[in-house]
């Protein structure tokens, strides 16, 4: 058995503020939580939250995951880009070449994400949300691929990527030259341990699979600290 994928977390100095924008772009539907996050729901086969939590830090460097958007047609990205422009993103350079396909676009707070051109085979049969688009080694590719249970559908040139067996968007790994990390990633997974499982068990299990633990043992809300083997940061959550 293995975890189980319950959110996307996003740091946010404004976490009401983000979730509106990230609601207004995929038109999911808002909740609270107890952690005082904001947590978007999904209507789609994504089988994964957004959860928006505050944090005072401020963003620096490029993330490592960022947002791929698919389309459908030439109409629909401009579309999409136009919405994204509405509800407060904006361009940003990246290093893009003017002839690439896609558009570079940022969140209120600066978090990248990106429009893809249609008929882009490796999304075709993804949903909007067609990928977490993550800077990582083929070694962590395969670790994830094993945490989640989540077969690998790309392994190619030290590239690599995985989706769930039920549909979704894929999570994929650039592969080297990997940027360095500038801070704690604003973006990171929660996971849960697989039904009826136990936490300390998976924990163990992940370990064995290649992550460390980031901290000396479990917060106030009982949630275990770790980091996957490109040190990027995830939590294993309690039971509930």
């Amino acid at each position: 058995m293995a975890a189980q994928l319950v959110a996307l977390c996003i740091d946010a100095n404004d976490p009401p503020g983000l979730a509106r924008f990230w609601a207004g772009v995929l038109g999911w539907e808002t909740a609270g939580d107890p952690r005082g996050a904001v947590v978007l729901l999904p209507d789609d086969d994504t089988g994964f939250h957004i959860r928006c939590l505050p944090s005072q830090e401020r963003k620096t460097g490029q993330n490592q995951i960022h947002f791929d958007l698919t389309s459908t047609s030439p109409d629909q990205q401009r579309e999409t880009v136009d919405r994204v422009l509405a509800l407060g993103g904006r361009h940003i350079d990246v290093g893009q070449r003017p002839d690439e396909g896609h558009v570079v676009l940022a969140d209120p707070e600066g978090n990248e994400l990106c429009v893809i051109e249609a008929g882009n085979r490796f999304l075709a049969d993804c949903g909007f949300i067609g990928a977490l688009s993550c800077d990582g080694t083929q070694e962590v590719g395969y670790f994830w691929s094993a945490a989640l249970g989540w077969p690998l559908v790309w392994d190619q040139d030290q590239e690599t990527a995985i989706r769930s067996p039920h549909g979704g968007p894929k999570i994929t790994w650039g592969g080297p030259p990997v940027a360095p990390k500038t801070g704690r990633n604003r973006l990171h997974f929660d996971l849960a341990p697989p039904a009826h499982g136990d936490q300390q068990a998976e924990v163990d299990r992940l370990i064995g699979l290649g992550a460390s633990r980031a901290g000396m043992g479990e917060d106030e809300a009982g949630r275990v600290a770790m980091t996957d083997p490109d040190g990027n940061e995830f939590c294993v959550l309690a039971p509930r």
